[in-house]
């Protein structure tokens, strides 16, 4: 569902694949080929949600901010199932691992993999090309060639996949 609030009205690119039981709030827009996955809720009706293009938002996740402090996924970036976003910025090709919480004015480096179930707390900052897991996360070591191979498979195959379901007919 799309809700508008007050005059704030969700932009999405006509190339976006929006799963059922998603809920979709005021100021968000969402750039060409990216996914947002069955019962995720984005809500932009405290500051602005901005979604770059190939992103891939999974199953169950939440997305909200702060007020003037907006939400900002760059593209090609992998939210991984049940994740809560809050007013925080993800840089490109970026990793939020299952079921992991980013808090306000936390900040993911291009390219950094975020271990299922961590914690990146309020204002942390996450250099690019590095794995970091915990409550709180914490810096482990440098991505490998593997890492980033399998980071980019994961995101062109939510964008390949997102495409698949936008254009097949749900069974009835």
């Amino acid at each position: 569902m799309l809700y508008s609030y007050y005059d704030k009205k969700p932009k999405i690119a006509d190339s976006v694949f929006v799963a059922d039981y998603v809920t979709i709030t005021g100021d968000v827009e969402i750039d060409e080929y990216s996914s947002i996955w069955f019962n995720t809720v984005i809500r932009g009706d405290v500051a602005p949600t901005k979604i770059g293009k190939k992103v891939n938002i999974q199953d169950n996740s939440i997305l909200h901010q702060s007020p003037n402090n907006p939400l900002i996924l760059e593209d090609e970036v992998t939210v991984g199932h049940g994740v809560i976003l809050h007013s925080c910025k993800i840089r490109k090709k970026a990793l939020i691992g299952m079921g992991s919480i980013i808090l306000d004015n936390a900040e993911i480096g291009e390219g950094a993999f975020i271990g299922a179930g961590s914690l990146v707390p309020q204002g942390k900052v996450i250099p690019p090309n590095t794995l970091a897991f915990g409550r709180p996360a914490k810096v482990v070591r440098e991505l490998n060639k593997h890492d980033i191979s399998e980071l980019n498979r994961i995101s062109r195959e939510y964008a390949e996949k997102g495409q698949y379901y936008k254009n097949s007919t749900p069974v009835e």
